[in-house]
């Protein structure tokens, strides 16, 4: 008797009328009498999964546990510091070519730098968080020329200088005889020591804004990515965890549909059952077919499924022993055909010839399937099964194997 080919989906199927729709086209395409096994509405709940994202509340991204080198990122060279030397020299040998700016006690800057002065920022650029991870060309300029601004500043004497006027770009009053000790780091050693302290200060508000800035950028990109992927990432994976945790349920959802038909169908050898299945749905067909209670099934026809990744990752047990890789895995008389179709591009296709063996000594066939817009990546490829001719044809030609 020529039995009704039973259509099971695989993840993130909510639609059971797009499934029919889908099914009924294949049905057209095959010229077989298919029936629809919906499950979709028994997969994850995805409703509220967006409450566990970083970033809608305003959390910062901010750097992990410390790194043996000391880095909250990663551990990676300090490559931008070559950029931002060359770029305070540069600013500075811009600054002193300026105008000069006819203020009081205001002379031209000095466009040299003493080595302790630059010694000095490279040791501190190492301790930056966030800074000294950036390849960034704008960044790295601008920090340089933030600091060679710090370096044309003039610094503070301490109390009980003489000054001659009032402040001066926020850090006190300076007269001509302040004791300023210029770039090259001459003078007195507490003007020293002020400078490299105002440059360690103006270093690391540089590093805390681009943290801050990174943070941001970071998380409103997190939030977008994450909302954007939820549906579709929190219905494949929720999918295949509440499949691995509920499994009979499901199994239940198919041989009630199987019993509508005909509650005979599938329980003896002698009135095995026809599948069809996508993705995980083939996992499903395939564990009902190797259960100690099974499905018995005369042809399955998978595409897009993933049994061999699986039960090579966590044996799928009933009636079978793990893959060793001396050999393949016997499959019970249960399964008595499988022909499975992939897509070179869909990422979630897997072969099973190599980890699966039929009873009668044959291998399960593997028939490549490639899509003719492979290239727009898997998440197109993993559901353009049902629209492929070759698809269409080869169940046909699986599914009259079976009743021939």
């Amino acid at each position: 008797m020529n039995e009704p080919v039973f259509v099971i989906h695989g993840v993130a199927n909510r639609d059971p009328e797009g499934f029919a729709a889908s099914v009924d086209a294949l049905r057209t395409a095959t010229g077989l009498d298919m029936v629809p096994v919906h499950w979709g509405d028994l997969g994850a709940d995805d409703r509220h999964v967006t409450a566990s994202f970083p970033g809608r509340t305003g959390t910062p991204v901010v750097p992990g546990p410390r790194l043996p080198g000391g880095s909250g990122l990663r551990d990676a060279p300090d490559d931008g510091w070559p950029q931002v030397e060359s770029a305070v020299r540069a600013w500075l040998g811009t600054a002193a070519d300026a105008p000069d700016s006819g203020l009081r006690s205001s002379p031209a800057p000095d466009p040299t730098v003493s080595d302790g002065l630059i010694d000095y920022l490279a040791d501190e650029w190492t301790k930056t968080e966030w800074l000294r991870h950036t390849d960034d060309p704008a960044l790295l300029t601008e920090a340089g020329r933030a600091l060679a601004e710090t370096l044309t500043e003039r610094i503070a004497p301490g109390p009980g200088a003489d000054h001659g006027y009032g402040g001066y770009g926020g850090y006190g009053g300076y007269g001509e005889d302040d004791g300023y000790d210029g770039l090259r780091g001459r003078g007195e050693e507490g003007a020293d020591g002020r400078l490299r302290a105002r440059l360690r200060e103006q270093l690391r508000a540089l590093d805390r804004v681009a943290g801050a800035a990174i943070s941001a950028t970071l998380g409103r990109v997190n939030t977008v990515m994450r909302t954007a992927a939820a549906p579709g990432t929190a219905r494949f994976l929720g999918d295949v965890l509440v499949y691995q945790r509920h499994r009979d349920r499901v199994h239940a959802r198919v041989r009630e549909t199987i019993d509508r038909v005909d509650p005979a169908l599938g329980r003896t050898p002698d009135r095995p059952v026809r599948v069809v299945a996508h993705s995980l749905g083939g996992v499903v067909a395939f564990d009902m077919a190797t259960s100690a209670e099974p499905l018995w099934t005369s042809s399955l026809v998978t595409f897009g499924s993933q049994p061999a990744f699986f039960h090579a990752i966590d044996p799928r047990g009933g009636l079978l022993p793990p893959y060793e890789g001396a050999g393949p895995v016997v499959l019970p008389p249960s399964l008595r055909r499988w022909t499975n179709l992939w897509e070179p591009m869909d990422l979630l296709a897997f072969v099973t010839a190599r980890m699966f063996q039929l009873h009668d000594g044959t291998a399960p066939v593997d028939i490549c399937v490639p899509a003719p817009a492979s290239g727009l990546g898997w998440g197109w490829t993993h559901s353009a099964y049902w629209e492929l001719p070759l698809v269409a044809k080869e169940i046909g030609t699986a599914m009259a194997a079976a009743v021939g």
